[in-house]
């Protein structure tokens, strides 16, 4: 028994080690938040860990925690959705944040992406930041094809009304920082 909690341990560490900073690249553009960006790996890590994986692979690992970063990040915004719709019957007045300044191409990719429902987000976080094929979308969120073309075509359509045009994804593999660059430098070199 101590040898399998030895051997989950080493897991983790060496998971959060090597593909932590990643992690959490992928789920600060689910979120947008830095701060709930770390709190939903977090989450991630406790659920997929939860559950032993032991003498999994360090590549597997990232898999099954990325999935219950999605997850989590969904469900989340389901109960965010319900609570908005319920919150003004609680009472108290809503406190609004004062105009923000634009202070890059990040602050504009964020907030573009902040206007996206959560299934248009994930499909676009998985198919411009992971690479994912329509089909591996459409596996990932347990949803058909024809609804992930159909989250992707509305989700860039809006991007692209507060961004400008986005071009294809290239084959390469890119971090966080590049992800949202890039999405805001194609309406820049038409």
């Amino acid at each position: 028994m101590a040898a399998a909690a030895k051997s989950w341990e080493r897991d983790l560490h060496e998971l959060v080690v090597a593909r932590g900073p990643a992690l959490v690249g992928y789920a600060f553009l689910l979120c947008g938040d830095r701060r709930e960006a770390e709190d939903l790996v977090q989450d991630a890590l406790v659920k997929t860990f939860a559950r032993a994986r032991t003498g999994t692979q360090l590549d597997n690992l990232e898999g099954y925690v990325r999935r219950a970063v999605l997850t989590t990040f969904l469900d989340g915004f389901r109960r965010r959705k319900r609570w908005a719709a319920v919150r003004h019957l609680a009472g108290g007045e809503d406190v609004t944040a004062g105009p923000e300044t634009d202070v890059g191409n990040r602050v504009a990719v964020r907030q573009a992406l902040g206007e996206l429902g959560a299934r248009e987000r994930a499909c676009v976080v998985l198919r411009f930041y992971e690479d994912m094929t329509v089909a591996r979308i459409a596996d990932e969120l347990s949803i058909s094809e024809g609804a992930v073309k159909r989250y992707l075509s509305d989700g860039v359509r809006r991007l692209e009304g507060l961004l400008g045009p986005v071009r294809p994804p290239a084959a390469e593999a890119i971090d966080a920082a590049q992800a949202s660059v890039r999405l805001v430098n194609t309406r820049r070199n038409r």
